[in-house]
Parts: structure tokens; sequence; C-alpha cells
């Protein structure tokens, strides 16, 4: 039996605003609410999205509210970038800060289970004070409202299942991988994002996968920015393919458009365009992509058996044509046993532009009916 594969756009779940689709997964009694409302917070390597969630009433904000993020200067500038655009988002809104209960921050990973960035940096904190830098703590103290901490890929994942799955989110576990700069990915497990002991449960990027039949004659095992060799984000990323997979496949196709480019930086991002048009060495890097992502779902077929796969990312983002070929190899580098395959979906994660800050304003939702 075929395994069930949602494409179409990244909203293809529905264009109802946010939480319709999930609205049985907030309680009766925090629905007749309306004197509190939560701040969800996207921070990213150039700009921060916000969102504000009003438990009667959804989301207060239709599309993405960007403001710079200005982390490449340190933690310090972006923590007060953070609050500008918390601020930003309470006037947009016409919100009173008195208002809110609590805030969902997420950020590029790794991180701490609280929001303290991994002492081994990240690909979008380059600066070295981000280094083991409390990132939950100083927004906490500086907004002196209560943060709820995760990181993107575990937000966007969140998002994603939830309005998936609706009132059955807590019936059900779903593993995403989102390609971006880096790969990042989430874990939900009962409806519930898996943290681990240290918080860096759903780093699947950072999962080593097999390379025999994935890597064409002669390439080298790509290496990852983190300092792992063959990990899934040294191919299924950004960064892997300006640092691993173009500079092999360049040499292989002499001549190509894209040796013209200027650098390998501005020659990878054009790759996903020349992709959507059919270029032979464009399709040949994402497949490699696919295949890399695939793999990665292999392994979490074995160790989580999730209810559904999504992919993000701006690898999906693309013409229709592009996206099915894609998916479809994704799910032919997914082994999944008999009764996986009846049970499991592939899907896109829905509207990655705001799922981020939808997925933090989540989890700051579920925190603040703890309050």
């Amino acid at each position: 039996m075929p395994l069930r594969l949602a494409f179409g756009r990244p909203s293809s779940f529905g264009a109802a605003p946010f939480l319709r689709r999930v609205e049985g997964t907030i309680p009766p009694e925090m629905a007749t609410q309306s004197s509190w409302v939560v701040v969800g917070l996207d921070n990213g390597g150039n700009k921060n999205n916000a969102t504000v969630l009003d438990p009667a009433k959804g989301s207060l904000v239709d599309g993405m509210i960007e403001t710079p993020s200005r982390v490449t200067e340190g933690p310090q500038i972006a923590v007060e970038a953070l609050v500008q655009a918390f601020d930003s988002i309470l006037e947009r809104t016409g919100v009173a800060r008195a208002r809110v209960r609590a805030v969902g921050l997420d950020t590029p990973g790794p991180a701490s289970a609280d929001g303290v960035i991994s002492s081994m940096g990240s690909t979008n904190f380059a600066h070295e004070g981000w280094r083991g830098f409390d990132f939950r703590g100083a927004l906490e103290a500086r907004l002196r409202l209560p943060v709820v901490y995760n990181n993107d890929g575990n937000a966007a994942a969140l998002y994603a299942h939830h309005l998936c799955f609706g009132a059955e989110a807590a019936r059900h576990s779903s593993v995403s991988a989102i390609v971006g700069t880096g790969l990042g990915g989430g874990v939900i497990e009962a409806g519930r994002i898996v943290k681990g002991a240290a918080g860096m449960a759903g780093e699947l990027g950072h999962v080593h996968i097999p390379m025999p039949g994935l890597l064409a004659e002669g390439q080298p095992i790509p290496r990852c920015n983190c300092g792992f060799d063959g990990d899934a984000e040294s191919v299924a990323s950004l960064t892997g393919i300006e640092k691993n997979l173009l500079p092999y496949w360049l040499k292989r196709y002499e001549g190509h458009e894209l040796a013209r480019a200027g650098s390998l930086a501005q020659a990878a991002k054009l790759v996903r365009s020349l992709g959507e048009k059919g270029d032979p060495m464009a399709r040949r890097i994402f497949e490699q992509q696919a295949m890399a992502i695939g793999r990665l779902f292999t392994i979490a077929a074995n160790f989580t058996d999730p209810s559904a796969y999504f992919v993000g990312g701006g690898v999906v983002e693309t013409a229709l044509e592009f996206r099915e070929w894609f998916m479809g190899k994704v799910r032919e580098n997914t082994i999944l046993r008999e009764e996986q395959t009846r049970a499991a979906r592939f899907a896109l994660v829905p509207d990655l532009d705001m799922a981020g800050a939808r997925g933090a304003a989540l989890a700051a939702l579920e925190h603040a009916t703890r309050l």
C-alpha cells in the first residue's frame, strides 16, 4: 500500500486562520477567556518574526511581521532587538502589555532545553559571545515575563503537528526535518516536543546517516559546521550545498552557469531555482539531499515510529512539480515496514514563514494555562 503523501502548497492543511484547525487542542475553559494573550517570537539569523495568540480569538496576526534580529552583533544587542520586536507586535495588534501572560521564544539550535546556546556555538550564532549564552534567561529578565524556549525546528514541528492532527494531536507523534541554512528538526510525542535531558533532542541535522550509495564516485565525505563528518546537515542544508555538494558537482559539470556566480555562497542560493527548472546538476544535488532526509527518516522510524514525517524549508516552497519530485525522492529513500507504511503519512510543514513564531506561541499557550 503506498504511503500517503500530502503535496500542494505548504499551507495545504487549510487556509483557515491559525488555531481554527487546532481549536480542539485548546481546553474549553481557555477558549472562553479573552483577558490574556501570549506572544510568539521567532529569532533567525537575519530577522525576528512575531505573533500574538489570543485563546479566545486565535492569532491576531495573519502574516509575517519582521524586524532585524542583529544576532551577528552579539547577544546583548540581539536581546534588545527581540524586545523591540515584542513591543512592535503589541503596538501593531493594539494589545496592552499587561495582558501578556507568557512569551514563546524560538531560536536556531543547538541549545539546551532552557535556552542556553551550545558551548560549541551554532551555524547562525558565530559571534563568540553566544557560546554558552543563556538566551531565554536574558530575554525573560529583560521582559519580566515568563519565557518558554524551543529551538526553531522544534517550534515549527509543533505547529505542523497541531495543525495536521488538530484535536487528535495528543494521540499522535511526528518527526520534522526542515531544510534551511542548517537542517532543523523536531520530534513530537503525544502532541508535545521531546526535548531530552540536555535539551538536544530533535537535533536531526547532526544525526550521522549512511553515506554509501548517497555519495557519487570520488565524492568526499561531507563535513558539517558542527565538526561532524557525514551527518544529515552536511548534505541537506544550504551550508551543505555551498561547502560540500557544489564544489564536487561543479567539477563534473564543466562550464555550468553557476561557476560564474562569483562565489560558492551566491551559487548555492541559486541552486533551488535551477532545480525547479530541471537543471541536471541542481537536480542531482537535491536528489542527494532527499536521499539524506529519507535515510534520516528511516533511522527515526526505528526509534520513534511516528504517525507523520514532515519536510519543510525552501526546498519545498517551490513549484508543484519540483515539490512532488523531491518528496517522492524522500519517500523512495525512507525504508519502512509494511505496518508503518499503512499507518504513516508524509506532508509538508505548512505556513513555514510563520511556523516558528506560531509554534513558539503554542508552547507559551500551554505554559500559560498552568500559571
